[in-house]
C-alpha cells in the first residue's frame, strides 16, 4: 500500500541567512494494506515532518513515497503533479492533527457528516445519522451536536477531530499525536476505532507518545533515532 523509500526532508530557515535544517534522511518503511505503524524517537526527530511530506503538505527534498492509489494505481507522492495529491486526499488519504481546523459557525454533527457526503456520496441524512452516532460513541451529548466546536474543550474538539477522520474510512491515515489532549476514557474508544478501521483494511501511520499506545494498535514501530522498523510481537 506505502513504500517510503530513502526519504529526506531540509529548510531552508531565510531568516537566519538561509541556514538549512535537516528534519530527518535516509527514512524507508513499507506498509501492506491494514497494516498499522507507529512512529517513535523523541520530540523534534521529525515524526510530524514525515506525515506532513507523506501528505504532501511538505515537499520532501530527496526520496520516494510510493502509494498505491485506487485511481492512480502506483502513484510517487512526492513527485505527483498537485491535482493527483488534491484527488488522492479527497478520496484516499485522511490526516487527523493535534487540533482541529475546520470551517467556523459549522455545526459539529455537520462537520463530521461532511466525509461522507463529499467523498462517500451519502445523503445528507444518512450521514449525520451515523455522525451522530459516532460522536455519542465518543462521548459528544446530542446537545453539542448543533453547537459550534469553537465553543468546545481543546478535547472535545479533537474527539471531533478524530470522528470527522475516521468516519469515511480512508484506505490511507496519518495521524499525528490525535490521543494527546484526551482522557483515559476517551482513549480508549479511540483505540478501538483504530483497530476496527484497521480490521476494514485501513493502512495507517501514527505517532504516539504513549508507548501502551503504540503497543495495542501498531503492528509496527518505525525508531527514528536508529532508522530501523521493529515489528511488534503477534
Amino acid at each position: 500500500m506505502l513504500r517510503v523509500e530513502n526519504l529526506s526532508k531540509t529548510f531552508n530557515i531565510h531568516i537566519l541567512d538561509n541556514k538549512v535544517i535537516n528534519a530527518f534522511c535516509d527514512v524507508s518503511f513499507h506498509l501492506k494494506r491494514g497494516e498499522f505503524l507507529g512512529l517513535s524517537g523523541p520530540s523534534g526527530s521529525g515524526k510530524s515532518t514525515i506525515l506532513k511530506c507523506i501528505y504532501r503538505a511538505y515537499l520532501s527534498s530527496g526520496g520516494n513515497i510510493w502509494f498505491d492509489s485506487a485511481e492512480y494505481g502506483k502513484l510517487n507522492i512526492a513527485t505527483a503533479p498537485n491535482h493527483a495529491i488534491l484527488n488522492i486526499r479527497r478520496r484516499e488519504v485522511g490526516y487527523v492533527s493535534q487540533f482541529l481546523k475546520v470551517i467556523p459557525r459549522v455545526p459539529a454533527i455537520d462537520i463530521v457528516a461532511e466525509p461522507l457526503v463529499t467523498k462517500s456520496r451519502l445523503s445528507l441524512d444518512k450521514a449525520r445519522t451515523r455522525a451522530g452516532e459516532l460522536l455519542e460513541r465518543l462521548d459528544i451529548p446530542p446537545y453539542l451536536f448543533d453547537a459550534y466546536p469553537c465553543s468546545f474543550s481543546g478535547g472535545e474538539q479533537q474527539r471531533v477531530n478524530i470522528a470527522r477522520a475516521v468516519i469515511w474510512t480512508p484506505r490511507l491515515l496519518l495521524l499525528d499525536e490525535p490521543t494527546a489532549s484526551l482522557d483515559k476514557d476517551s482513549i480508549a474508544v479511540v483505540t478501538d476505532l483504530l483497530k476496527e478501521l484497521k480490521y476494514e483494511g485501513t493502512t495507517m501511520i501514527g505517532i504516539f507518545h504513549d508507548r501502551i499506545i503504540i503497543d495495542s494498535v501498531t503492528d509496527k514501530k518505525y525508531e527514528m533515532n536508529q532508522g530501523v522498523t521493529v515489528h511488534a510481537a503477534q
